[in-house]
């Protein structure tokens, strides 16, 4: 009986060994946890680099204004040249006269800015090879309108546009497609701030010489005559009263 027993639960153990095996092979192996796909990088935003490290407000607000921060964000996100930027702190701002913005226009204030943009990026390395002049998005300097030129002496690195002579003061940012350098003056160009010639005087109206001369000489003749036959008058009439005179006396 106790055999009986053993046998009996010996034989349950393995149908339900053999259907758990069964069940087990049906289900396959566990499928493999997906990894999450990778979010894309952000696309470089140049005002958010600026405010992050501050003093820079004033520029940033040139770059919203002017539309020229849009203009930024889709060149770096869609070529592969880089840009350099030379950022004016808002120190290098308050050293203008006041009325120096406002008396601009608003095609002047994207020139502005445009002039502190060079499309290449432009490693620190780089300064000390670079050919002069350096053109920029205002346009192309060979005119002579927005001329910018970099000299190197040692570590330091001056710029120069004709009118503004600074240097570079640090770095700001870099990741090999966007570089921002630190300078302490508004970079002003040739185009907008050089003094403009004055005008030419208008040329003197034309006047009849001749005509001039017979109008001036005529009433100086006209009295002289008139002045001179009065005389003549006068002279015959008291010739005649005197002769008046002495006729009565004698009669």
């Amino acid at each position: 009986m106790k055999q009986q027993y053993v046998f009996t639960t010996t034989l349950s153990f393995l149908i339900l060994f053999v259907l758990h095996c069964s069940t087990t092979l049906a289900q396959g192996p566990a499928a493999a946890p997906v990894a999450p796909t990778p979010a894309p990088p952000s696309p470089t935003n140049v005002t958010k680099i600026l405010k992050k490290v501050g003093q820079f407000t004033l520029f940033i607000r040139l770059l919203k204004t002017t539309q020229v921060a849009n203009q930024l964000l889709g060149q770096l996100n869609n070529s592969n040249n880089g840009i350099t930027i030379f950022a004016p702190t808002d120190n290098a701002f308050s050293s203008l006269k006041s009325v120096t913005l406002n008396s601009l226009n608003d095609e002047q204030k994207v020139e502005l800015v445009q002039f502190h943009i060079v499309p290449t990026y432009l490693s620190s390395s780089q300064f000390q090879t670079i050919s002069n002049p350096l053109r920029t998005q205002a346009g192309d300097s060979d005119d002579g309108k927005f001329p910018l030129n970099i000299t190197t002496s040692g570590n330091s690195v001056n710029i120069t546009s004709g009118l503004t002579n600074t240097s570079v003061s640090g770095t700001v940012y870099t990741d090999g497609q966007l570089a921002v350098y630190q300078i302490d003056q508004v970079l002003q160009p040739m185009q907008i701030f050089a003094p403009r010639p004055p005008a030419p005087a208008p040329a003197p109206a034309k006047s009849n010489k001749k005509k001039a001369a017979v109008v001036s000489e005529s009433p100086d003749e006209t009295p002289a005559a008139d002045n001179s036959k009065a005389a003549t008058t006068m002279q015959n009439v008291a010739l005649f009263g005197v002769a008046t005179v002495v006729a009565a006396l004698f009669l």
